[in-house]
């Protein structure tokens, strides 16, 4: 689990934090489904209403792609939020398209995969968020299944938690990010979405993100 670009990573941040893909709020934390208490709430799909904005995040993942995975025959987003990035992706490199459900459809041929299955295609999966990574690798499990090449995946933001790094180590799955927390961190204090304390509260959310309390 890798960042790919520096410059890349922090102007990401600074675009999410804009256009307020990324929340920060931890005098009044969110709750995840897991239970977490979380200061930071990031929805990249809003990134798609904002045209400068989805342009620099689709060609810095094309940038990644070519440079790590430059033998790709198709693009397969996870979804929901990573069928649109993957379809902008999949259109500007000229690709075959395809996406993963997070369960079979309900009725007709009961899919997992939408699109053409090619067994022995080599793909790059896209996502937009990573945390543990669970979901995502389960539709990396769910495409290999099918027959797919797993190159690797890409992704718009990731949490940077120790426990996805082991699962994509774990997995032997490549994972590449276009920015991530710690790459946000700085962005945030430069541009005063948060001052020296609420930092101090954000790394240590960081570190210990399921007995992270809140702010106080």
């Amino acid at each position: 689990m890798e960042v790919f670009d520096n410059q890349i990573a922090a102007q990401v941040a600074a675009k999410l934090l804009k256009i307020e893909a990324i929340r920060l709020q931890p005098e009044k934390p969110f709750t995840w489904a897991s239970g977490w208490k979380s200061p930071i709430y990031c929805d990249n799909r809003l990134a798609l209403s904002y045209p400068e904005v989805r342009t620099y995040i689709k060609e810095g993942l094309i940038k990644a792609i070519k440079e790590n995975f430059g033998d790709v025959e198709a693009i397969a987003g996870v979804a929901t939020a990573g069928i649109p990035q993957g379809a902008l992706l999949a259109d500007s490199l000229d690709l075959p398209f395809l996406y993963v459900r997070s369960k079979p459809k309900g009725h007709g041929m009961e899919n997992m995969i939408e699109g053409k299955v090619t067994k022995g295609q080599k793909v790059v999966v896209v996502e937009d968020l990573v945390s543990t990574g669970g979901s995502s690798l389960k539709a990396v499990q769910d495409l290999k299944n099918a027959g797919f090449e797993i190159l690797g995946m890409v992704a718009i933001f990731t949490y940077g938690f120790e426990i996805a790094k082991n699962n994509f180590e774990e997995a032997n799955v490549k994972l590449i990010c276009l920015s991530d927390y710690a790459s946000m961190l700085p962005q945030a204090l430069a541009n005063d979405y948060i001052d020296d304390e609420t930092l101090a509260s954000l790394v240590e959310w960081r570190k210990s993100p399921e007995t992270w309390q809140g702010y106080r």
